[in-house]
């Protein structure tokens, strides 16, 4: 008897226990806490603690809860998935660039090859994606403990409280502006929405009439040259060669003079060798970076001018419809006045068609990834590791001394691209793979310029040591704009260590010709680093989604994806601290998105009517496999821009080079790194004596921005993409697109 009653009582607790676990309000409860609790838990272990930020969770996780806790599990599950992807990107994208995703990102964070390559397989936050599938467990087990019994109903009041929430924030938004980063006033979702909700608006003024007009904004002083400075050296620049440094995404504030020049409280020294040369150099720090994205970095230091101020085609690619603006460009410029001109980077040039413009814009010679012979020091998914970079860098350096003529050389390494890979006695000395990678590179750097030094090419050779974007700092203002530039010049007594006032890559074309005395042409715009200006100067940027202006009169005005506008008190454009002066009216968003636009089309008023040509003769070894769209893409077509109502044409021929092998060719399309259906063969087969020839078009019904091809091949041997070309127009034209002999053609190969 004693035994039953105690089965008896352990059945009893059971059920009781299988019925609190089936309550409809367990369901609901569970759901809480995983749209509701989790993400505030989680916003304060990621450090991004903030009462907007708290505010635009609670007002999301409301509206999810509202939206999902009567919904059948199967319905609710694919939103709560993509809710914690959004969440998980959010927090690699901020761990490893310093921004939150826009839309255009979103794309990259669903592409498992893109994320793989840039997190090297681990996550900067690797408890994340286990708290959240923690937290979707416990609602799962809710609702499986609960079927069959109807979900609790909610007031229609509920629906008050997301919207009363969401009305506080943008209240709050409006009233008071928060200078915190985004990530710390907004999760991804809220943004989204609000970004949306604004476009949404400005089109509907457009669409009935009621957009007011503003008077434009003068562009004169962003994009002419400025020589009226008072020289820095009495004589043309000893130096007979130029060498120019790319660090990819060092922000300026790792450089010690910077940071005391502007009264910087970031004081992590993540980049000591890098400081003690700068002791040595001249620095500017208020060096402003204009966009993110290596190759419009590279394209507005080498050819002086602004690249876009948003995801159309990059101006590097439109540079090759031309064939008069890029020989303004900096190595054409040099290369006439009788330098050799080199580019020497870490990873493959295909991608981005960085070999295509590279010597279009002047450079003789154009190597990658492939030319050098050292091995890695490290695995490294796009390309060589700092260390092993910068060793063939020496070795090319020695090459070029014991030519007669003088040379330009440009690198650009790629190790401190996320995933941040670093060797392993890195990772234990500091706290995140980025800051191990940064200090492994400025160990390789280090070690190059003293080599430099021994070898005494500083006597002979200027030097700029710069970067091509800025990869931020978590709490530091404006870090995503700041760059540096570090110039050694062996008469660098004649030079201030620290360089007054705002200067940008813009200038950097402009400021090296005008230290070797060489004439710079009308198409240049900027000052130079080598003069002294008594008066302030205008600048702009976009970076962080943030678009930033400073009139040179001592007022900065930056403008959210809103086109909200805030105007600071900053005798600079990089500062520390800036006073608020208060919001910009609408007018000034409006004046200051139009002058972008207008910045925007520097080289081309449309995109429309061009040909481009990716296509040449050069031979593309193949890989036995093919490892992902990014890696081992054969051409450089990405980040087209295709306007609303457009038709689009491709021509692709490809032949195979090695008859000992068959050659098999897959073509992928993008936007925004999201696959595009073009209704071609899944694989094509390619030999010597059967060459692939392919054209097809499509419609572009809507604007399409960041559209990209991805051309595969595996099989060995190697192959020629003799002809890759993308054409554009209005339905109708395309066929005379090719007859145009004005320059709107692009053969770049």
């Amino acid at each position: 008897m004693e035994h039953i009653s105690v089965t008896a009582s352990w059945q009893e607790g059971t059920f009781f226990v299988n019925d609190r676990l089936g309550h409809p309000r367990t369901r609901l409860l569970a759901l809480a806490g995983l749209v509701l609790a989790l993400p505030l838990g989680i916003r304060a272990l990621l450090g991004w603690s903030d009462p907007l930020g708290y505010l635009s969770d609670l007002a999301i996780g409301s509206l999810l809860l509202l939206l999902l806790h009567r919904r059948a599990w199967w319905l609710a599950l694919p939103v709560l998935l993509a809710w914690g992807a959004l969440m998980v990107g959010s927090a690699e994208l901020v761990s490893a660039v310093g921004r939150l995703p826009t839309s255009a990102d979103l794309t990259y964070l669903l592409d498992p090859q893109f994320m793989e390559n840039s997190t090297g397989g681990a996550l900067a936050h690797p408890w994340l994606p286990w708290v959240l599938v923690a937290g979707l467990a416990a609602w799962l087990l809710a609702v499986w403990r609960s079927r069959g019994r109807p979900a609790m109903a909610l007031s229609r009041k509920a629906w008050a409280i997301p919207l009363l929430l969401l009305g506080a924030h943008w209240a709050s938004q409006h009233l008071v502006p928060s200078e915190a980063d985004q990530w710390r006033q907004y999760n991804l979702p809220h943004q989204l929405l609000s970004a949306g909700v604004g476009d949404l608006q400005r089109q509907a003024r457009g669409w009935l009439g009621d957009e007011p007009t503003v008077p434009p904004l003068p562009t004169a002083g962003l994009v002419q040259s400025d020589l009226n400075g008072r020289k820095l050296l009495a004589t043309p620049g000893q130096a007979r060669n130029l060498l120019v440094i790319t660090l990819e995404g060092i922000p300026g504030a790792y450089v010690r003079a910077n940071r005391q020049a502007l009264h910087s409280r970031f004081d992590e020294e993540l980049m000591p060798n890098l400081s003690r040369w700068a002791e040595r150099g001249m620095n500017t720090p208020d060096y402003v970076l204009h966009t993110h994205q290596t190759i419009r970095g590279l394209y507005a230091m080498l050819c002086g001018d602004y690249d876009k101020m948003a995801n159309g085609t990059p101006k590097g690619v439109e540079l090759l419809t031309q064939d008069l603006r890029n020989q303004a460009c900096l190595p054409a410029q040099l290369r006439q006045a009788g330098f050799t001109t080199h580019y020497l980077q870490g990873a493959g040039l295909r991608f981005m068609a960085k070999d295509r413009i590279m010597p279009h814009i002047g450079f003789d010679s154009v190597h990658g990834q492939e030319w050098f012979r050292n091995a890695n020091y490290l695995d490294f998914p796009w390309g060589k590791d700092d260390r092993a970079f910068f060793e063939g860098a020496q070795a090319y350096v020695a090459k070029l001394r014991k030519q007669k003529q003088p040379w330009m050389l440009t690198l650009l390494t790629v190790g401190t691209h996320q995933p941040y890979s670093a060797p392993a006695h890195y990772l234990r000395r500091y706290a995140t793979p980025k800051q191990a990678a940064v200090a492994y590179l400025d160990d390789a750097l280090g070690r190059f310029l003293d080599d430099l030094e021994r070898q005494g090419v500083l006597k002979d050779t200027l030097v700029v040591i710069t970067s091509d974007e800025s990869h931020g700092i978590d709490g530091v203002r404006l870090a995503s704009s700041w760059g540096f530039n570090l110039t050694l010049a062996p008469e660098q007594a004649q030079l201030p260590r620290i360089k007054q006032g705002t200067y940008g890559h813009v200038d950097l074309a402009a400021s090296l010709l005008d230290y070797f005395s060489l004439p710079i042409p009308a198409a240049l715009g900027g000052r130079s680093l080598f003069r002294d200006y008594d008066s302030g100067r205008e600048m702009i940027s976009f970076t962080n989604g943030m678009l930033r202006y400073h009139d040179g009169h001592g007022t900065l005005t930056e403008c959210d994806f809103q086109q909200r506008c805030r105007r600071y008190a900053s005798q600079g454009f990089i500062a520390d601290r800036a006073k608020y002066l208060g919001r910009g009216d609408e007018a000034t968003g409006q004046q200051l998105t139009a002058l972008a636009s207008a910045l925007d089309q520097s080289l081309l008023q449309t995109p429309l009517n061009l040909r481009y040509q990716f296509g040449g003769p050069a031979a593309i070894p193949l890989h036995k496999r093919i490892r992902d769209d990014w890696a081992d893409n054969l051409i450089g077509a990405q980040y087209l821009e295709m306007p609303e109502g457009s038709h689009t044409r491709v021509r692709l021929k490809v032949r195979s080079l090695d008859p000992r092998h068959v050659a098999y060719i897959r073509l992928k399309a993008k936007e925004f790194e999201q696959d595009v259906p073009l209704g071609l063969p899944e694989e094509m087969r390619v030999t010597t004596k059967k060459p692939l020839v392919l054209e097809f078009s499509f419609d572009n019904p809507s604007q399409r921005k960041a559209f990209s091809f991805h051309l595969l091949g595996y099989g060995g041997g190697k192959v020629e993409v003799s002809d890759f070309s993308v054409i554009t127009a209005l339905p109708g034209e395309d066929e005379t697109v090719e007859e145009f002999q004005d320059g709107r053609v692009a053969h770049s190969g």
